[in-house]
This record gives C-alpha cells, sequence and structure tokens, in this order.
C-alpha cells in the first residue's frame, strides 16, 4: 500500500532498501548525515512511522528496547539470547495459516508478521 511520498520518507527508504541489514533511526540519522542530506532525527522518526504504517517498512524490537528497520520484505522469525543479544534468522514459519485465517475473520489487513522466540543460545547455556 504505497501512498505518497514525502522527500524524507523517499531517503529513509531507499537508504533501508541499500542496507543489508536492519538499521536503528539513530543510525539512519547518521548515514543521511554523511550522505549530506538534512535530514533531523525527528524526521527520521516521523518518516519512518509513516512508512510502517503503509506497510512499507517493517520494525523489530531488540531486548535492549531499540527498534530495528528494514524495508518491507518477508515475514521475519528470529531466535534471540537474552544474555548475549545474538539473533538468528529462522525460516520456518508455523503462523501463515493464522495470518490468513485472521485476515478473513476479522477483516484485518496484515501487512507482515515478526516471530521471535527468546531464550539461550549454545555459548550462553555453557
Amino acid at each position: 500500500m504505497k501512498s505518497r511520498r514525502t522527500p524524507s520518507q523517499k531517503r529513509v527508504l531507499k537508504l533501508l532498501h541499500a542496507s543489508t541489514r536492519a538499521l536503528s533511526a539513530q543510525e539512519i540519522f547518521s548515514k543521511l548525515r554523511k550522505q549530506q542530506l538534512a535530514t533531523g532525527l525527528a524526521t527520521v522518526y516521523r518518516a519512518l512511522d509513516a512508512l510502517k504504517l503503509s506497510g512499507e517498512v517493517h520494525v523489530r524490537m531488540q531486548t535492549n528496547g531499540e527498534s530495528l528497520y528494514t524495508a518491507a520484505h518477508d515475514d521475519t522469525h528470529h531466535l534471540t539470547c537474552l544474555n548475549c543479544g545474538k539473533s538468528v534468522t529462522i525460516a520456518e514459519c508455523p503462523v501463515h495459516a493464522l495470518e490468513a485465517q485472521l485476515q478473513a475473520s476479522h477483516q484485518f489487513q496484515v501487512f507482515y508478521h515478526n516471530l521471535e522466540f527468546f531464550g539461550l543460545c549454545d555459548r550462553c547455556q555453557s
């Protein structure tokens, strides 16, 4: 669902599409400044919120409370260690059927979902 984007939204989205990993709002702000694109941190947050609401950006909360942003793509699934913060992407998804059922039964448009399991990685268990 793409709406008309502001110049700031376009810059943020272009940066996220070019990134190989999820970025925090602060990282996005820093990268834009390095590119000499005048965008304030509050503007970055507003752009991210608008892009999130349009389904063009995915947001994922880390265990430390920081949000990480990526350009919209497939749903994400992770195993995250509560001790060291290591996060491993997993391909399996047991909730696609549930997502379709919820969309139909609640007339709710789902843009994406995040499935995350928290525990201890093999190193932290030792």
